[in-house]
């Protein structure tokens, strides 16, 4: 039996497995790792049929420390097998961790570009893989760019994004310039081992908006993630709705802290970004943090993002296990030329026990029979009038004084006469948990009520909810204490409920999984 080496790593391998599978709110169906630390999605993509997630990983503890690169494979995108360890810290470059990178490949050869981290150092690196991806060789001469640009302040340099345009390839790494606000630098490169620096591709401005508010930009983006989302507009209305629309997803972070995950909506030509709207990527800000994308072999653009804890750190190293992968979703691009989002139809594989009502006009509490449990896929199709609110009501525990001791509830409120305007989505984790030391915050965000139609789709993994409410997602945690799975429907002015189908959702994995596979 493995003893752990750092100071927080109290609790021997085999200990630390058992804890995570113990506990009650570690997620069943979402993708987790088989124990410690897991944060940023990596390398995500799809490799001759096959679906690879790499991520960040951290077998000693529930804690960030020295990160590896944990890799999980897919025919299906639901049903995860570990293989080895990818990237772990040698002496050089990455000694002290291989953190944030992605999978390209070259002319057949996979290749893992990341930064290797050293002392306060993160700078770019590159390994090569066998052609089953998992054995992989870091090239000699790392790293593969020495240093941020010369003579620009920067906040922080990190994390990649890097395709194929022509004979060449492109780069980006995230970073922020001090006193202006975060960027992507861009370079250029024929083998993937010697860069040139081109130039920002674009910069925020950190002094827009407010440092508090859902859309401020950071002082540094992070996991950068530049894509063509579709034909769209461009929002000015002069393109006529068939513009080419791309998408610069990053993190803003600030001094240490993950705020939450914004896009821009513009055009990538030549060296530059032309940004035309920011837009809010996830209403659960840093509960879905450093999403990557790939294009699959059917042409979907595929997203997965991080969902990080809303428990202390102590609550964290107790439980043996701290981070959730999110469910993969897929992304297109709406009329009105905003990603909107839904989980990739597979995960539909996992549904039993269906249950259907409606159609009904709402009023009052109504606790739904047979729907209930802690792995739940719900969809609802319902009608809201103007000044209506719909509120639905999971993960509950009754007090048995008519009211509920816990509960999640996620509420959608129509504010106009076209349903458009003012209408939004929210969670109030108020009464979710009994624990005064986990996070309660409300989330929220606007959604777009057409006609005052919503479809709402709600993903229910013990601890770990996805939202989707016309598209729109909200990702966030929840940590009942009592256990309970009560679900109910509620409304406010006249709300009718077309059709609500309910499944209950199996488990991916079977019992512990090694740490070390």
């Amino acid at each position: 039996m493995t003893e752990l080496t750092h100071p927080l790593a109290t609790v021997p391998r085999d200990e630390l497995v058992a804890r995570a599978e113990a506990d009650p709110h570690r997620p069943r169906f979402h993708f987790v790792s088989p124990g410690g630390w897991l944060n940023d999605p990596n390398g995500v993509g799809q490799w001759n049929g096959t679906y690879h997630l790499f991520y960040q990983y951290n077998p000693e503890g529930a804690f960030h420390h020295r990160i590896l690169w944990g890799h999980a494979t897919s025919e299906d995108l639901v049903n995860w097998t570990d293989q080895p360890v990818a990237l772990e810290p040698t002496a050089g470059p990455d000694a002290d961790g291989c953190w944030s990178g992605v999978l390209v490949n070259d002319d057949g050869t996979p290749t893992l570009v990341y930064s290797g981290r050293q002392g306060e150092r993160e700078l770019p690196c590159v390994a090569t893989g066998s052609p089953d991806l998992l054995t992989w060789t870091k090239f000699d001469a790392n790293p593969v760019i020495p240093g941020p640009p010369a003579g620009v302040d920067i906040t922080a340099y990190r994390d990649h994004c890097v395709w194929r345009e022509g004979s060449r390839w492109r780069q980006l790494v995230g970073s922020g310039i001090r006193g202006r606000g975060g960027t992507a630098f861009l370079y250029e490169s024929e083998d993937l081992r010697s860069w040139t620096y081109v130039g920002p591709l674009f910069i925020g401005d950190a002094s827009a908006g407010d440092p508090a508010g859902t859309s401020w930009e950071g002082t540094m983006w992070e996991c950068v993630d530049l894509f063509r989302a579709g034909t769209g507009t461009l929002g000015d209305g002069a393109d006529g709705g068939d513009a080419q629309v791309d998408a610069l997803v990053f993190s803003a972070w600030d001094d240490g802290a993950t705020r939450h995950p914004l896009y821009w909506t513009g055009r990538y030509s030549g060296d530059s970004f032309t940004p035309r709207q920011l837009h809010r990527l996830d209403y659960g800000g840093r509960y879905f943090y450093a999403p990557q994308s790939f294009a699959d072999e059917s042409g979907r653009r595929v997203m997965f993002g991080w969902l990080q804890e809303g428990r202390t750190d102590a609550a964290m190293v107790e439980a043996g296990w701290s981070g959730v992968m999110s469910l993969p979703r897929i992304a297109t691009l709406d009329p009105a030329g905003e990603l909107v989002f839904a989980p990739v139809p597979e995960i539909e594989s996992l549904r039993y026990g269906h249950v259907r009502l409606g159609p009904e006009a709402l009023s009052g509490f109504k606790v739904l029979d047979g729907v209930d449990g802690n792995q739940l896929d719900l969809e609802l199709d319902l009608d809201l009038e103007p000044g209506s609110v719909f509120r639905l009501g999971i993960l509950g525990t009754p007090s048995g004084t008519g009211d509920m001791a816990e509960e999640t509830v996620i509420e959608v409120g129509c504010q106009a006469a076209n349903g458009t305007e003012g209408s939004y989505l929210r969670l109030d984790r108020t009464r979710s948990s009994l624990d005064t030391s986990v996070d309660v915050e409300e989330l929220s965000g606007p959604v777009a009520l057409p006609d005052g139609r919503l479809r709402l789709r709600v993903i229910v993994d013990h601890s770990a909810l996805e939202v989707f409410a016309n598209g729109k997602p909200l990702t966030a945690r929840a940590y009942p204490t009592l256990g309970g799975g009560s679900v109910r429907l509620s409304a406010v002015g006249p709300v009718r409920l077309r059709q609500l189908d309910a499944w209950r959702m199996e488990d991916v994995f079977d019992g512990p999984r090694p740490l070390f596979p």
